[in-house]
């Protein structure tokens, strides 16, 4: 009874005997890993072999869109070039003289911005579809302890976006008789393919 309490109070050996370690080792090399090992540095793709490469390769799929994109650019730049101006001081005598016609009016005073916009994009493009050069706007003063109306500041800004570019090439307050600040002397853009294909694609307003 001692002598079996003294054996198990001894530590145990850390050692495997001969026969075991010579088995262990020949089991060892027959296991397969788990984990795949780590792929050796001359087995990983050479990217920038494939990056030359690629860049070798005729670029037809970046030179065709980047062609198509160049055209409405053209479009845009042609655009950017219609700026509105201030009516010339000869022609602003004219009109107020009568000796060129007023061909056509539209009055504004009154009305919300959203319904002053519409109104007066469609009045503009019909005139300009009739051919007609020289109207008349007229938004009001709408003076208010020194300030100026809503439209009166917001039809010159209209003026100056691409919706109106394209029919607008020139405008100025109107004489006292006519209205003084309260209106606007506006000469429309002469007619052409191009401007009408742009104002009416398809009949509809551009947006």
């Amino acid at each position: 009874m001692n002598g079996m309490a003294r054996a198990t109070d001894k530590p145990e050996k850390d050692y495997l005997r001969p026969e075991d370690r010579i088995l262990w080792e020949m089991v060892a090399k027959t296991a397969k890993p788990l984990v795949k090992p780590k792929a050796e540095p001359d087995e990983l793709p050479d990217f920038k072999t494939l990056m030359a490469e690629e860049e070798k390769r005729p670029a037809k799929a970046k030179v065709q869109p980047a062609a198509e994109a160049g055209k409405p650019k053209k479009g845009l730049s042609a655009l950017s070039e219609m700026q509105v101006q201030s009516l010339d001081k000869p022609t602003h005598r004219k009109l107020a003289k009568g000796r060129v016609d007023i061909e056509a009016r539209i009055d504004l005073h009154g009305l919300t911005q959203g319904e002053a916009h519409g109104l007066l994009y469609g009045f503009l493009v019909s005139a300009h579809a009739r051919g007609l050069r020289h109207v008349m706007v007229i938004t009001g003063k709408g003076r208010s302890f020194g300030s100026e109306g809503i439209l009166r500041q917001a039809v010159p800004h209209w003026f100056s976006t691409p919706l109106f570019r394209l029919l607008v090439s020139a405008y100025e307050d109107a004489a006292r008789h006519h209205g003084g600040h309260g209106a606007l002397y506006v000469r429309l853009r002469r007619q052409t393919q191009n401007t009408a294909q742009q104002i009416l694609p398809g009949g509809n307003r551009p947006r």
